[in-house]
C-alpha cells in the first residue's frame, strides 16, 4: 500500500505548527507533505525534516493531489474547505466544530472509538480540546462500570483561542507589571492575572457553547447518549494545557483504588497521584507531552460511590494535533483513506 500524500491547512497557526512537529516525531509515513494557510502567509517557509515547505493556497487542484487533509482553521473555513477537499477524494481530519455533531461524521479519540473511522464518508472530526482529556480519563472506568453523571469544571489555557491570545496574555502581563493599563482585544476582559468564567458565547440555557460541546461530544465519542453532564468552562492565564476538576457517578460504587488501577493500564493516560508529596498533574508538566495526566483521585464526599479527580492535558497536542495524527494513523492502518471522491 502506498504512503499517503498529506496537506495541512492552517499550518502557520498554533495547532498547525504543532501538527508538523508531531508528524515528524511520530514518523508518520508520507509520500508528500504540503502546507496551506491564509493569503498573508503565502510563500512563507516552514521547516520540516531538514527542508523548507512553501505555504500554498488551499484549492480544489491541491486537494485533488492529496489523500489526507488536516484542517485547523476557523469553523467557516472548515465548512468551505472540508467539503471541497472531500469532494476531490481527499479524506479530511478537521479540528473545528464544523462537523463534529453531524451524524455521518465520526468524532474520534483513537484510544476510545478508533473503529469509528471505518464508517467515515470523507470527513472525520477531532473533539474539542476540553472534551478529549475528559473522555480519556473516564473511558477506562466507563467500560467496566458505566458512567451515569459527570460534573466538570475546566481551567483552559489561552492557546485554546490561538496564537493571538497567547501574545495578548504576554503583553497584558508586561503592561500590568509596568503599571500600565492593559489592552483588551481577544477576550471580553483582561486575561492576565484574572480568570474568565466564559469560554465562547452564552446560550439561552445559561451555559456557553463550549460547555454544550463537552456535553454533546462526550456522549457521541463514548456512544452513551444517556450520560448526564454539567460543565463550567473557565479561561485562565496559562499559556498551554487545560486542567479539569471532574466529579463522576457510576452505575455501581467505585473506589479510588479500582479507578487508579484501571486508568494506570490505559494507553495514553498517566496517573500522577501522590498528594502527600504534592505530586499531581500541573499544566507546566503536561505541556509538550502527548499523554493525559490524572491525579487527586478520591472518593466524592457529596456522592457515595462516586469519584473526584483532577485531569491535565496539553490542548495543542493530545487536545488537537496529536489526536489528529493518531486518527490518520488509524485510517492508514485500516486502509480507510483509499476512497473515491464524493
Amino acid at each position: 500500500m502506498p504512503d499517503p500524500r498529506v496537506v495541512i491547512v492552517g499550518a502557520t497557526g498554533a495547532v498547525g505548527r504543532v501538527a508538523l512537529q508531531v508528524i515528524e516525531e511520530r514518523r508518520f509515513p508520507l509520500a508528500s507533505l504540503r502546507v496551506c494557510a491564509t493569503p498573508r502567509s503565502y510563500g512563507k517557509l516552514l521547516p520540516f525534516r531538514g527542508q523548507d515547505l512553501v505555504v500554498e493556497e488551499a484549492n480544489a487542484a491541491l486537494f485533488a493531489g492529496c489523500d489526507l487533509a488536516f484542517i485547523s482553521a476557523s469553523t467557516a473555513a472548515s465548512r468551505e474547505l472540508g467539503r471541497l477537499a472531500a469532494g476531490e477524494g481527499c479524506v479530511v481530519i478537521d479540528d473545528s466544530s464544523a462537523y463534529r455533531m453531524e451524524p455521518d461524521v465520526p468524532l474520534v479519540v483513537p484510544e476510545i472509538n478508533g473503529a469509528d473511522v471505518d464508517w467515515h464518508k470523507g470527513i472525520l472530526s477531532i473533539p474539542n480540546c476540553s472534551t478529549t482529556p475528559l473522555v480519556m480519563a473516564l473511558w477506562p472506568l466507563h467500560r467496566i462500570n458505566p458512567v451515569k453523571r459527570i460534573t466538570v469544571a475546566t481551567y483552559q489555557s489561552v492557546s485554546g483561542t490561538g496564537a493571538a491570545a497567547m501574545a495578548e496574555l504576554d503583553a497584558q502581563a508586561r503592561d500590568i507589571l509596568d503599571g500600565k493599563v492593559p489592552t483588551v482585544e481577544t477576550y471580553p476582559h483582561q486575561i492576565a492575572f484574572n480568570v474568565l468564567p466564559q469560554v465562547d458565547a452564552f446560550l439561552e440555557s445559561g451555559y456557553t457553547v463550549e460547555e454544550q460541546k463537552m456535553v454533546d461530544e462526550t456522549r457521541k465519542i463514548m456512544h452513551a447518549p444517556e450520560i448526564a453532564i454539567s460543565a463550567t468552562c473557565v479561561r485562565v492565564p496559562v499559556p498551554v494545557s487545560h486542567s479539569e476538576a471532574v466529579h463522576v457517578e457510576f452505575e455501581r460504587p467505585m473506589g479510588p483504588g479500582e479507578a487508579r488501577a484501571l486508568m494506570s493500564d490505559f494507553p495514553g493516560l498517566v496517573v500522577l497521584d501522590d498528594p502527600a508529596n504534592s505530586s499531581y498533574p500541573m499544566p507546566v508538566d503536561a505541556t509538550g507531552k502527548d499523554d493525559v495526566f490524572v491525579g487527586r483521585i478520591r472518593a466524592d464526599a457529596s456522592k457515595e460511590g462516586g469519584l473526584a479527580m483532577w485531569v491535565v492535558s496539553d490542548n495543542l497536542r493530545k487536545g488537537a494535533a496529536t489526536n489528529a495524527i493518531q486518527i490518520a494513523e488509524e485510517i492508514v492502518k485500516r486502509g480507510a483513506w483509499l476512497r473515491a471522491p464524493l
